[in-house]
């Protein structure tokens, strides 16, 4: 009992003289302890830090604001990626607040419902997925204040169909936004460079339906934008549960269904078709690229206009890279593969370059990427490994050839090769195709599928090789 006794004197007097102290010291030691404590404002509360009692007025938080008018401020260019200044969302509904609907796009162009493409489905979006309000609505339903969701967002108002898959994932999805996003550096007013994502979000997608079988998406996002985090449906939930009013200061609405509707895809039949007609800065993807490569591979190649790689480890001719998919399904004729090999081989032989011969399935992130950021011409059949590109340094001999089956033809990986400033080849055999700026081929082939994703693709192998040749000695402009 008396030891007890004596802990709570002891203690009583520690505080005393804690107090004692503080009261007594010099100004310039309260004046740093409260400048330490200045940096927790956000969280405490400037009237805790100061050692006041709390006002019971409302407190005046920088993250709360009053509902004003949503604009576009880029317009809406592109169907299935708008552009939104304060955009809002209450009880898992997004809004947009004008006393000018009109110059609005119908909703059918900004997003759909969440269910999955197909079945002659009716996907047009519902009053629960997005509502345009006119202002004195939005007193009603949003009410007076709004928690601020600062910088810019990108909203992936998608399910789970095609997101895992790498090319839809980096070739759709996240190429087609920054297209659009990068537009915004024309728009008066909007100074550059723009900022870079604040966050990702994905409010259809529950857990990791997002990520692809071989985790190439997930991993290559955080080298993309290490900071930036990917938040899912339970942070919507969250957003629901709070019952309170959010804005997004900037934010993007990406939706598949919604860029299908444009003119353009059904010229081309793919999602990032709605995207291609948006003026944008030369090179856009150029920062993306590189900072994936740096933080994958640890160090960025960098060529010369000749494809040549000039920093350490060096190469002495300009990288030809032959993606195999012998292990797959479609597939060249083993005839046709050997021939292919031999005629690039041929190439080696001549001077003219250095041959990769890859399988990428059996090689892990960091030395694919490698093997692509030194590369100056990409070879393969029509297929997802062709995707690589998109990390692939642009040049005025930067190239992709891709293997159709004769009279075949999807835009996958031209519109990749446009977007990324390689020039692209088709390849039908012994014919090759290739259009200017401002030219494509007309429609979609596949013939029949069975040929389309056959295991006997023919490719006469000195007609790839005389593209590159060409391609690697003719001047440049």
């Amino acid at each position: 009992m008396w030891a007890r006794r004596q802990q709570i004197v002891l203690a009583l007097i520690s505080i005393s003289g804690v107090i004692f102290l503080f009261s007594s010291a010099p100004p310039e030691f309260k004046e740093n302890i409260n400048h330490r404590a200045s940096k927790y404002g956000p969280w405490l509360g400037e009237d805790l830090i100061k050692g006041d009692v709390v006002s019971e007025e409302e407190p005046n938080f920088s993250q709360n604001t009053l509902i004003t008018e949503t604009t576009l401020p880029g317009g809406a260019p592109a169907a299935g990626f708008t552009i939104f200044d304060r955009l809002y969302v209450w009880n898992g509904t997004i809004y947009a607040v004008t006393s000018n609907p009109k110059s609005f796009p119908l909703l059918k162009y900004i997003l759909a419902r969440p269910p999955d493409v197909g079945g002659n489905r009716n996907l047009d979006p519902t009053p629960l997925d997005m509502q345009i309000l006119m202002p004195e609505a939005a007193k009603r339903i949003l009410r007076e204040r709004a928690v601020v969701m600062d910088g810019m967002s990108f909203i992936f108002y998608d399910t789970n169909q095609f997101m895992p898959h790498y090319y839809h994932w980096w070739g759709e999805l996240i190429l087609g936004a920054m297209r659009v996003y990068s537009g915004l550096s024309f728009v008066p007013g909007i100074s550059s460079p723009l900022p870079e994502p604040k966050r990702f979000l994905l409010p259809n997608i529950i857990e990791h339906q997002w990520r692809d079988p071989a985790g190439v998406n997930g991993a290559l996002m955080h080298a993309g934008w290490p900071d930036t985090p990917i938040e899912r449906n339970d942070l919507w939930k969250d957003l629901i549960a709070l019952n309170q009013t959010f804005v997004f200061e900037r934010a993007m609405i990406i939706s598949r269904p919604a860029a299908h509707k444009s003119p353009l895809a059904s010229l081309w039949f793919k999602m990032i078709s709605s995207s291609m007609n948006v003026t944008v800065p030369e090179n856009f993807w150029e920062p993306v690229r590189q900072r994936v490569v740096r933080n994958t591979v640890g160090y960025l190649p960098v060529m010369n206009n000749a494809g040549v790689v000039m920093s350490s480890p060096k190469s002495t001719l300009p990288i030809v890279t032959y993606i195999s998919r012998q292990n797959g399904v479609r597939r060249f004729s083993q005839k046709a593969h050997e021939g292919l090999v031999k005629a690039l081989k041929e190439l080696e032989v001549e001077g003219l370059c250095e041959v990769n011969i890859v399988a990428m399935e059996k090689m892990t992130f960091s030395p694919q990427l490698e093997t692509v950021a030194r590369t100056t011409i990409m070879v393969g059949i029509h297929g997802n490994g062709l995707t690589h590109q998109i990390w692939m340094p642009p040049s005025p001999r930067s190239t992709v050839i891709e293997v159709f089956f004769p009279k075949a033809y999807l835009h996958d990986y031209e519109i990749l090769a446009r977007n990324m400033g390689h020039m692209h080849y088709a390849v039908w055999n012994d014919t090759t195709l290739t259009y200017p700026a401002g030219q494509w081929f007309k429609g979609v082939e596949h013939g029949d599928r069975r040929d389309f994703n056959g295991f006997s693709i023919p490719v006469h192998g000195p007609t790839v090789a005389q593209v590159i040749r060409e391609r690697l000695t003719s001047p440049i402009p």
